[in-house]
């Protein structure tokens, strides 16, 4: 019987702007964590001064990109750093920014800039993580230092989590996530100092370290727009103070990049209020609305209460060591899967359609291995969307929760306890955030068990594919007491 096995999800799950980093894939097994949820305070985060603000709003002016007379909304220190606040009432759908390309960093600005030649092959990324940091040691020499001055030293995003700060989310997916992206932000910064930073000494005078590297990885993460990413990386100066509001539910409406100019030819990035706001407010968009809280986390360094933002990421996997792996992986690419498949399951929302067949197919086997024959190769897929056997349907419900139950003792704390530490209200940004994702990824676990375990009640009153043949070909009685299943 091949086995079934629960992983964390790849780090390349959430990423925005990388792919093929390499997974962690870690079996839900116990893990040490701390003893005690800390009350405890992260350095207090430092913010740009008035004047520093008046020199950024002064160099956007000077290089064509707002009118800072006219300009509806303006830089302020706001409690979540930095924001757009509103200096007058302003409709739903005014365009409040306009920012043009020649003050866009992406991978254009790179080229053009004195590093351009040495960063041709890398990832936009990397190349532009260069560029900041190159400019932010020229200090003054650089004509982007009034922009780079404004930006944070680091966010509440996990990747800048201290030890203790992580150990409050040890057994959860977001640890191994997080720490395989620094691993892969590591690997890729070992490859560019030997091919790039150190053979360049001219380019590169002062000592760029890895903490560095993170650090304008970071930034990119954090403040590049959802469609500006991959091969469109940039960032946006002024636009990308703009904070996020959950109680805002569109995207599209917030921002669009637009020909403008003689021909149109001059692109130019526009933000625009998705709902009024009034003298004084701020501007707020949507960040992303199909990101989980764990994203969330990893990205901005924020989770929010909707539980629609909970989620637990199942990755199922057909074993090599499966007698059957051919068939079995061949039925799988056939219908738009593979040898591993992820499935992330919502707080609240019925399973993923494709997690039944998928579990059935990897624990099809003894005899029920019949149906990986040819003949059946049309029509597999079907059979496996209904319960095939007892033994199989016993086999995925015993194995998923025997795994939802070895996640859930990987935690330190209950839901209960959790969820008492938020009432309290006496948590910093961090560990608000840390209780938050151990509670919910526990309330999805338990949700799935529960699930399976209700299935298991079930198993008896199931029509299998047996007594489905029987029924088809008029040999067999009907049924009141038969139950359908699919998902739940």
């Amino acid at each position: 019987m091949a086995s079934l096995r629960l992983f964390s999800p790849p780090p390349s799950s959430s990423s925005p702007f990388f792919s093929n980093s390499p997974a962690r894939s870690l079996s839900l097994q116990s893990r040490s964590i701390s003893a005690h949820a800390l009350l405890r305070t992260h350095q207090t985060p430092t913010f740009p001064s008035e004047s520093t603000l008046q020199e950024f709003s002064q160099w956007l002016s000077t290089r064509g990109a707002v009118n800072s007379s006219s300009l509806p909304v303006k830089p302020s220190i706001v409690p979540e750093g930095l924001g757009l606040v509103a200096e007058r009432n302003l409709p739903q759908n005014e365009v409040v920014v306009e920012i043009p390309k020649k003050l866009w960093i992406d991978s254009d600005a790179v080229a053009a800039s004195e590093i351009g030649r040495v960063c041709g092959g890398l990832r936009p990324w990397v190349s532009i993580a260069l560029f900041l940091l190159r400019e932010k040691a020229r200090g003054d020499d650089s004509p982007w230092r009034p922009y780079l001055d404004i930006l944070p030293q680091e966010t509440d995003s996990t990747i800048f989590w201290s030890e203790e700060e992580l150990s409050e989310i040890q057994g959860t997916q977001l640890l191994s996530t997080t720490l395989g992206v620094k691993e892969y932000v590591q690997s890729e910064f070992a490859k560019v100092e030997d091919s790039i930073i150190l053979p360049n000494k001219n380019l590169f005078p002062s000592t760029i370290t890895f903490p560095d590297f993170l650090w304008a990885f970071g930034v990119l993460r954090s403040r590049a727009f959802s469609r500006m990413r991959g091969d469109n990386l940039a960032l946006v100066p002024l636009a990308d103070l703009v904070n996020h509001n959950g109680s805002i539910t569109t995207e599209d409406t917030s921002w669009e990049i637009k020909g403008k100019g003689l021909f149109a030819r001059e692109l130019v990035f526009s933000l625009r209020t998705p709902v009024p706001v009034k003298s004084g407010e701020q501007v707020y968009i949507q960040y992303d609305l199909e990101k989980s809280n764990a994203e969330l986390a990893l990205d901005y360094g924020f989770i929010e209460s909707r539980s629609d933002r909970e989620a637990y990421t199942l990755t199922l996997e057909i074993s090599e060591s499966d007698p059957f792996y051919g068939d079995k992986l061949n039925i799988a690419e056939s219908n738009g899967l593979g040898e591993t498949a992820y499935f992330d399951i919502v707080l609240g929302s019925s399973l993923p359609p494709l997690v039944l067949p998928y579990l059935r197919l990897i624990a099809l086997g003894g005899t029920d291995a019949f149906l990986l024959e040819s003949i059946f190769s049309n029509s597999i897929w079907g059979h496996l969307e209904l319960p095939v056997s007892p033994a199989n349907e016993e086999t995925i419900c015993r194995v998923v929760r025997d795994a939802c139950k070895s996640a859930l003792s990987a935690y330190q704390t209950t839901v209960e306890e959790d969820e008492e530490l938020m009432r309290s209200g006496n948590l910093d940004s961090r560990l608000r955030i840390a209780v938050g994702i151990r509670a919910g990824e526990k309330k999805v676990l338990q949700q799935i068990d529960d699930i399976f375990r209700e299935r298991e009640l079930e198993l008896d009153g199931l029509e299998y594919y047996q007594e489905r043949r029987l029924r088809d070909l008029g040999l067999a009685c009907d049924q009141d007491d038969i139950i359908f299943w699919e998902s739940r």
